[in-house]
């Protein structure tokens, strides 16, 4: 039950469930009795055993359910009080019916509705909306956030948009919000995951089945996913089995970063990892590794020469490498090997290449130099991604994102997926709502970090664990959206106070837990 749906295909998957012979009051009488029953228990939450409830109803179906959740309400003892925004004669369908089926007075909605109220049940405006609020609407919503009683949205909190979890005006700020079927991609991305608090997905009788012609690519995170194709250890296999990762370090100031990296790909499986780098940098690498091998590997060729071993199957570049052309050239001849590659911080920065002002005055896509007769830019780091068959994964958060590929239009999921297939590769759009993007349009939703991942070097540590997946050969967007839900995990497990150190130690309390699923 992991599939997000679009506004559109959740209207899809509506239509489909009509014409399969489901009455669609009985879907909106399922709808609202599961908003009833989330009222109740926050009810109790609350200490309120006789909460006094108002539900606002918009003109649409939403606001039919929110008359059917009203009834359900009042017949268990609530005193429940209904407000209509609009005109009932505007009431049209199923909602124009289960307004007739409430049997108390219904009352134009203003902003004096909420006095001694103890919860607000939102039914204005569902997914759908596309514009923003106005008039009555806005006034009404304003009120509502100003209260501070708890709300319970119905589908999403008003004013929202379902697809891309944005909104253009005033929003309904949520303590839960109760949706039908499947979760909506708003519902996860942010802001919209702010504003929905918690998400209840009730089912209200839509087979699954329609799913199969509905065919949603987006999914939320989660080890349904990628639990199958994990690379866990075999009896009688031995390391080389399970790949070697190469590292490639910053100079000798800069070498924590890939000592992370390196760390993150030894814990969740690689067979061997190597660290390189000039002299001096290995020589502090040196001081700080044990199982982690070091390799002093320096000079223009120098590391595409270490990667003619077919054996080391699996490099990262990028953390602490510093951004200029030396890097580009590198990355370029990573790019020329038959390793899986993961591109990451100054990897992608140096196709850019100007200053971080000069980057951010004019949206990034800017050229860099010359590497011999080749232009460096974005556009030649694209085109040496298309070239090879090996997979490449990149990680850059919202900075250096925009400064590689321009602003996109769009939600976080189409600009994840314009980039995805504009450079041929899976892409990991770091944030609280990391998406993953492949070039063939499947999306992913990342929904499990805490704030506290927000700490120098976690990316560096992210970056590791896909490194070591695909050192593992585990296919790219199987072990980008692993790596992501793992890293979640590991920082919620450890909790406030986590530095980036902390995630490979908490990896394996968390691969044991999800390898005892395996077994069933």
């Amino acid at each position: 039950m992991n599939e997000l749906l679009t506004t559109s295909e959740m209207g899809e998957a509506d239509r489909l469930a009509a014409e399969s012979g489901i009455p669609t009051l009985d879907l909106m009488e399922r709808a609202g009795r599961s908003v009833a029953d989330v009222t109740v228990k926050m009810a109790v939450e609350l200490a309120r055993p006789n909460a006094r409830i108002v539900v606002l109803c918009g003109p649409g179906n939403n606001g039919g359910d929110g008359f059917v959740a009203a009834r359900y309400l009042r017949e268990r003892g609530f005193d429940v009080r209904v407000f209509l925004l609009g005109e009932r004669t505007a009431l049209k369908g199923d909602a124009a019916e289960m307004a007739r089926r409430w049997p108390l007075p219904l009352r134009p909605a203003s902003v004096d509705v909420l006095q001694s109220m103890n919860i607000v049940v939102d039914g204005l405006f569902g997914a759908g909306l596309s514009r923003p609020l106005e008039g009555e609407a806005v006034d009404l919503v304003q009120s509502v956030n100003a209260s501070g009683i708890p709300v319970i949205a119905i589908d999403v909190p008003s004013g929202l948009d379902g697809t891309t979890g944005e909104h253009s005006g005033p929003v309904i700020r949520a303590r839960k919000t109760v949706t039908f079927f499947r979760k909506k991609p708003g519902h996860l991305l942010m802001p919209g995951r702010d504003l929905c608090g918690d998400v209840i997905v009730a089912q209200i009788g839509i087979p699954d089945r329609v799913l199969e012609t509905v065919k949603p690519t987006i999914h939320e995170n989660h080890p349904l996913l990628w639990l199958n194709a994990y690379p866990w250890a075999k009896d009688g296999g031995n390391k080389y089995d399970r790949g070697h990762a190469v590292v490639a370090s910053g100079p000798a100031q800069q070498t924590g970063a890939a000592r992370l990296g390196a760390r993150g790909a030894l814990r969740i499986g690689a067979g061997l990892v190597t660290a390189v780098g000039n002299a001096p940098a290995t020589a502090v690498n040196a001081a700080h590794l044990t199982a982690i091998m070091v390799r002093i590997v320096e000079g223009k060729t120098a590391l595409a020469e270490f990667l003619k071993d077919a054996r080391r199957n699996a490099v990262l570049i990028g953390p602490g490498a510093s951004v200029g052309i030396d890097t580009a050239a590198e990355v370029l001849a990573v790019l020329k090997s038959s390793a899986a590659a993961v591109l990451d911080a100054d990897a992608l920065t140096s196709f850019v290449g100007k200053s971080n002002d000069a980057v951010r005055a004019e949206g990034g896509m800017g050229f860099l130099a010359r590497n011999g007769d080749e232009e460096i830019s974005p556009d030649t780091l694209f085109a040496a991604i298309r070239e090879r068959t090996a997979p490449v994964v990149l990680t850059p958060h919202e900075g250096e994102f925009k400064r590689l590929f321009g602003e996109l239009p769009g939600s976080k999921i189409d600009r994840a997926r314009a980039a995805s297939a504009k450079s041929g590769a899976i892409v990991i759009l770091k944030g609280t709502d990391t998406v993953i993007a492949a070039p063939d349009g499947r999306s992913v939703i990342n929904a499990n970090a805490p704030p506290w991942l927000a700490t120098a070097g976690s990316g560096d540590v992210l970056a590791g664990f896909v490194l070591g997946l695909l050192a593992q050969r585990m296919g790219a967007f199987d072990a980008a959206c692993a790596a992501v839900w793992l890293h979640g995990e590991c920082a919620q497990r450890f909790g406030i106070g986590l530095i980036a150190e902390d995630l490979p130690e908490m990896l394996p309390q968390v691969l044991r837990d999800l390898h005892a699923r395996t077994a069933y």
